[in-house]
């Protein structure tokens, strides 16, 4: 759950532009989806394949260089925040998973602790990385991925202290784990940003 708070510590850096790195098929952020199956039509078994979903959207129009800069800028900050997002997801998942194989709260704490600990090790250095505008869009994607506010999922795991002393921390910053993702409104164009990344249109 540490994820949050590391990425509200990148959020104090400058905004500087991002990197333009591909999202190749090895990637979290792109979403195979082939299926092979048999369709039985007037007697006969005919095999068909199943891919994914091609999204077809009106061509954007910008006013001016700076409104592109600004969308080409919102596509490298996705590609690069969305993969975490979804390893955030696949995280709760399995800790929420295995908590519930475990006798009692002593040995459920316990191994939240050790969940922490692992997460501060290994997302730590790649938070620092993020810019502001970085690890604000980062918070949007974890609601997106997990169907929660990051406030929301610190509570359900750390508790209600914990959850409002990092929440606390990230309005130092201007941010705030309440957030939620609107893909109808607000975020419109990342949603449908995220969506052609994970088809492994863009």
């Amino acid at each position: 759950m540490l994820l949050f708070t590391a990425c509200l510590t990148a959020a104090a850096q400058d905004d500087v532009t991002s990197d333009d790195s591909e999202v190749g098929s090895d990637s979290p952020a792109f979403v195979p989806m082939v299926k092979v199956g048999k369709a039985l039509v007037d007697n006969d078994s005919i095999q068909y394949v199943e891919l994914n979903t091609l999204y077809v959207y009106p061509k954007l129009t910008f006013k001016n260089e700076r409104q592109r800069q600004a969308y080409n800028r919102l596509v490298a900050n996705i590609k690069k925040v969305l993969p975490i997002a979804k390893e955030v997801n696949s995280i709760i998942v399995e800790t929420y998973e295995y908590l519930q194989t475990l006798p009692d709260k002593k040995s459920k704490d316990e191994h939240m602790k050790r969940v922490e600990k692992g997460i501060r090790k290994e997302y730590t250095p790649r938070m620092k990385k993020l810019t502001y505008s970085q690890g604000k869009l980062l918070i949007k994607l974890v609601y997106r991925e997990c169907n929660s506010s990051s406030y929301q999922l610190i509570q359900a795991f750390l508790g209600p202290i914990r959850a409002g002393f990092y929440q606390a921390f990230a309005s130092l910053f201007g941010a705030s784990l309440t957030k939620k993702y609107d893909p109808e409104g607000v975020d419109k164009y990342t949603e449908r940003i995220v969506r052609q990344v994970e088809a492994g249109q863009i």
